[in-house]
């Protein structure tokens, strides 16, 4: 089942006395939050939709003031806490791209008809992704995600295709 909220940031500490927060974005396109006009928050217990009133960027960390969150007091206790938004306001992917939260839990089958094990992580290492699937005895496998080795990706299958790279089982 799909995701209905994509993780986009989590509120690392507040900024200043006036309400702001710094974010740690988890998303690949840190100057989404320009355009971003509401985001959710996950307090663990509710969902609170937020009115963006300002971004600013600093080092790594994008800076977001909310509508009616004016001093420190209002937002420190969110520390911590996701921010999410709705599959509707995500970024638009490009071909052959997917939300990691959409990849995690596929089944990975060989080229050869062989059922590899579960998706249960990517890492993202610059260049190039890793799927880390973790196999019926418990063992973890990466798998680097170029197209030699990834195969495909059938989502609405539920499946990744790959090929098995000389050395990659070793």
């Amino acid at each position: 089942m799909k995701e209905t909220m994509l993780r986009v940031g989590v509120i690392s500490s507040t900024h200043g006395v006036r309400g702001e927060v710094k974010v740690y974005p988890t998303t690949d396109d840190v100057n989404r939050f320009r355009d971003l006009k509401t985001v959710v928050l996950d307090t663990g217990k509710e969902l609170i939709p937020l009115e963006v009133q300002g971004v600013k960027f600093f080092k790594n960390m994008v800076i977001l003031k909310f509508k009616g969150y004016d001093n420190i007091n209002d937002i420190e206790k969110y520390k911590g806490k996701d921010l999410l938004v709705t599959r509707e306001n995500a970024v638009e992917l490009e071909e052959g791209e997917n939300f990691i939260v959409d990849l995690i839990g596929l089944t990975v089958v060989t080229d050869e008809g062989e059922t590899l094990g579960t998706l249960v992580d990517v890492m993202k290492t610059g260049a190039n992704d890793v799927y880390v699937v973790e196999t019926a005895d418990g063992r973890e496998v990466l798998l680097p995600v170029i197209s030699q080795c990834v195969l495909d990706v059938k989502l609405d299958e539920g499946t990744v295709l790959v090929h098995i790279m000389l050395g990659l089982l070793d």
